[in-house]
Parts: C-alpha cells; sequence; structure tokens
C-alpha cells in the first residue's frame, strides 16, 4: 500500500469515526408488547400530561416542567406540532406543511431533551388547528406536514405521532379513514418503526374500531373520552370493552388515554375534583389501559383564559400555572397505578 493511499484511508477513518461520534443516538425507545408500551423493552404504564405549546416556551420553563414532571413519576407528555393560541402561533409547520424553522428546531431540541431523560413525546397534528382555520387543509399539505415532522425528528425514537387530533369531528379537523391510511402508509415508507394514532373525539364505536385497527392499521387506539360527571365511573368498563372487541377483530392493540376532561373546560357544568381525575386514572389502569394523561387547558370562562396551563407556556412553567386540586393531581398520581412508589 501507498503512503498516499495509507494517508487517505486514515483520513477517511478519521472522518467516519468523526460523523458517528457527531450523530446523536436515541438513548430511549418507545415499544409495545401485546396491550402494553414499553420503554427500552420493559413493559410501563403512559402516565403523562397534556403540554400543547411547548414550542412556545421558554428553555427555564420546559427544564422546571421537566424537572417537577419526572419527579412526580410521570413519563410523557403531549406536545402540538400545529399549536396556535391567543394570537401567537407555536407551530412547527406552517398551513402549507412547510417547517418554521426556529418552531421546528424547538421541537426538534424537546425531543432530544426528552429522549436523555427517558421519557416519552406524543407529537400531535390537527388540521384546521387553532385560529387559523385553513391549516392544512389540502391533502398534499397534510402530506406534506407528515414529511416535515417525521424526517425532523427520525433519529429519535421516544416519541409517536397522533396524525390527527379528533379526526373524526365534522368541521375543519375531520380526517377521513381512507386519508388516515394513506398518511399512515407514509409514516411507514418514512421511518418503519415509529409509532402512529390517530385520536377520536369521544368513545369510538365498534364499527369505528375495526376501521382505526384494519383499514388505517394504528399502532394503539386513543380515545377522548366523554367530559361529564359520570366519565370517571365509566373508564373501567369501557377499556374492558375496547380490548374485547378487539379480539373479535383479531387484532389486540393498547388502548392510551391522552386527553380525558380537564378543569376550565366549561363553566357552566362541571368542574371536575381532584378525586375525579385519580378515579378515572385507577379506572384506565385497572381496566387493562396502557396510558393515561393529566389533562389541562385554558378557563374558557375567564376573559382572557387564565390561568392557561399548557395552552400557553409563555405564562410560565405549567406547574406555577395549575390550581392546589390539579397538584394533588400530579403530586398523587403515580400511588394510584404504582401503590408501592
Amino acid at each position: 500500500m501507498t503512503r498516499s493511499l495509507v494517508s487517505y484511508c486514515a483520513v477517511w477513518f478519521a472522518a467516519t469515526v468523526a460523523l458517528f461520534t457527531a450523530m446523536p443516538a436515541s438513548a430511549t425507545e418507545l415499544g409495545i408488547q401485546g396491550t402494553q408500551f414499553t420503554i427500552d423493552g420493559k413493559p410501563v404504564f403512559l402516565l403523562g400530561a397534556s403540554y400543547y405549546g411547548a414550542l412556545g416556551a421558554s428553555d427555564e420553563t420546559l427544564k422546571a416542567d421537566l424537572v417537577a414532571l419526572q419527579k412526580a413519576g410521570f413519563n410523557w407528555i403531549r406536545v402540538w406540532a400545529t399549536w396556535v393560541a391567543f394570537g401567537e402561533d407555536f407551530a412547527a409547520v406552517d398551513g402549507e406543511g412547510r417547517p418554521r424553522n426556529a418552531q421546528l428546531k424547538k421541537l426538534q431540541q424537546l425531543v432530544a431533551e426528552c429522549d436523555r431523560r427517558g421519557m416519552i413525546v406524543d407529537v400531535t397534528l390537527s388540521r384546521g388547528a387553532g385560529d387559523e382555520r385553513d391549516r392544512l387543509i389540502k391533502h398534499e399539505q397534510y402530506v406534506r406536514a407528515v414529511e416535515t415532522i417525521v424526517t425532523a425528528l427520525r433519529e429519535h425514537r421516544n416519541w409517536y405521532i397522533d396524525l390527527a387530533n379528533e379526526r373524526n369531528i365534522g368541521d375543519a379537523r375531520h380526517a377521513s379513514i381512507d386519508e388516515l391510511a394513506k398518511l399512515r402508509e407514509l409514516v411507514r415508507r418514512l421511518d418503519e418503526h415509529l409509532l402512529v394514532t390517530a385520536s377520536q373525539g369521544g368513545d369510538i364505536g365498534r364499527d369505528e374500531l375495526g376501521d382505526y385497527l384494519l383499514k388505517v392499521s394504528v399502532d394503539f387506539i386513543t380515545p377522548h373520552r366523554p367530559r361529564h360527571q359520570k366519565s370517571p365511573g365509566e373508564t373501567e368498563e369501557m377499556t374492558r370493552r375496547y380490548l374485547a372487541w378487539m379480539n373479535e377483530y383479531d387484532r389486540v392493540v393498547p388502548v392510551h388515554y391522552q386527553e380525558p376532561f380537564r378543569c376550565g373546560y366549561s363553566s357552566r357544568s362541571w368542574e371536575p375534583s381532584t378525586d375525579d381525575f385519580l378515579m378515572d386514572l385507577k379506572q384506565a389502569h385497572d381496566g387493562g389501559a396502557a396510558g393515561w394523561c393529566f389533562h389541562n387547558g385554558d378557563e374558557r370562562g375567564a376573559d382572557d383564559g387564565r390561568p392557561r396551563r399548557s395552552f400557553d407556556l409563555r405564562d410560565g412553567p405549567l406547574i406555577e400555572q395549575l390550581t392546589k386540586p390539579e397538584r394533588a393531581v400530579i403530586e398523587g398520581a403515580v400511588g394510584v397505578i404504582a401503590p408501592n412508589k
């Protein structure tokens, strides 16, 4: 071997080592085992919190909340990639599905930080989200948005994608089963390992469940249970019903409650208590669900919506915006699903 060839090989080897050293490796991997989620191959119950406006939060706010949530035993957050609220656009993609560089970088950094911490991130898309009701209305815009998000986060294994928040609602959010099936196939081509769901506004009927399982081929279902006073006491039965129906379809996947009821939703009806949240969590867990979310948002009865909680994290950390009963949910949740902790 000539000296020039030896030098060339040495340079090539050094460059290759530098390249792979610089590439961040995924530290945390979300998976599925039967009706359960796994983190790094170990079965786990996903205990999380709504964190919709994360892309508008300061680094200090993000750090404070991640530390507080992990300390309380929470292991995932739900972030919207299309969040527009209170006159501000926090979305990682624009109405055409193209990247908004600052916000997309923020999303990448957040997923990377959660990856380092062993936490899971739900990244949700929504058609017509927020104040811009024409966002992602055309199919090609939606395709572009999915391509943008999946490509940007592809090096990480600690996240999943909700293709369409409450896709069944007949307003700007609506995404048909056929469209979802095409988007799901797109994700499979872009990243065959990425877990995929599409959420339902309300309970899922038996026939709809078959569509999600067999036509869209979601990896798990995400029904948003009704928001009335009896709802917490019905969650266990509903969970068992989903699992029984899945057996009939010969395809059983996890049941994940990523958006239950919340405080501040309606000043004229039921306002859930700490006990209501913890009952709903217990019923979800005991019924065989794979995950549950402490949902939170703005005060619809207030002129400025405050406290806005996760809907506007410019106001400070989520933990500091919560009411005393809500903080009690955070503090008591892990004891419901793991009493010895």
